[in-house]
């Protein structure tokens, strides 16, 4: 079910059985030469359409809001179309989407993740929440997709040390899985990116030109994006299931 494609009368049917949400939440940033900008955005939403499928298979229902496509990438902005929130931007707009929606009977925020850079502004918008709130009734969480036990054996066995650390070939592969017209044939060199600590944004630009750290993101097919999709949607929707328990 779809927030997005809902009416009211229908959330509020909605909330008589269930008070839980999923929320994607990716970023707009560059993801290498062949890298979709928008891919951080993608996978979560393309995900989170997985789990409502998996739910309605088993005569049940989910609530998928719009996702938020824009992230903290203030290190990506030496490169073209990357677009940035402030960390206090980001804070407040997680915090005004979970305050609306408790306002209407929402109880547990599942925000389903595709951007790195995201994790410290969300889950401090998590703490200013609880430390707000007169009584224990919100329960939040932030839940990286390609952060499960599943996913990452699929890319150790699937790319090894060519999975890397941004514009991975997982994540690459689930964007093209989700946009099949949109897959680019780019040639990369190095066949791997390089890997090293950076500060800033034109630091990150001065060690990896093309935009790719540690990763070959040429592996990336859309067959793997789907089986990448399977799998996460399988484990972040039992995931889902258990957190709606808190």
């Amino acid at each position: 079910m779809q927030l997005a494609l809902s009416t009211w009368p229908e959330v509020e049917r909605y909330l008589q059985a269930s008070t839980g949400i999923i929320i994607p939440i990716g970023s707009t940033e560059q993801h290498g030469p062949n890298g979709l900008i928008g891919t951080d955005a993608i996978c979560p939403l393309k995900i989170a359409s997985e789990i409502e499928r998996q739910v309605e298979q088993a005569d049940a229902d989910v609530l998928i809001a719009p996702s938020i496509n824009y992230g903290m990438s203030q290190h990506h902005m030496a490169f073209t179309g990357t677009v940035t929130l402030r960390p206090t931007t980001l804070i407040q707009v997680a915090m005004d989407v979970v305050t609306s929606l408790a306002q209407h009977g929402f109880t547990h925020f599942y925000f389903l993740n595709g951007h790195g850079g995201n994790i410290p502004p969300v889950t401090a918008a998590f703490s200013e929440l609880y430390a707000q709130q007169t009584g224990n009734k919100l329960r939040c969480r932030l839940a990286n997709w390609w952060r499960n036990d599943a996913v990452t054996k699929l890319a150790a066995e699937l790319y090894g040390e060519a999975e890397g650390h941004h514009a991975t070939v997982s994540e690459v592969a689930l964007s093209y899985y989700a946009h099949p017209e949109a897959v680019k044939d780019v040639p990369l060199s190095p066949e791997i990116a390089p890997t090293a600590e950076f500060y800033d944004a034109t630091d990150f630009r001065q060690k990896f030109p093309d935009g790719r750290i540690g990763s070959s993101p040429q592996l990336a097919t859309v067959e793997a994006g789907e089986r990448f999709c399977k799998l996460a949607a399988e484990a972040l929707g039992e995931d889902y299931r258990r957190f709606l328990d808190a």
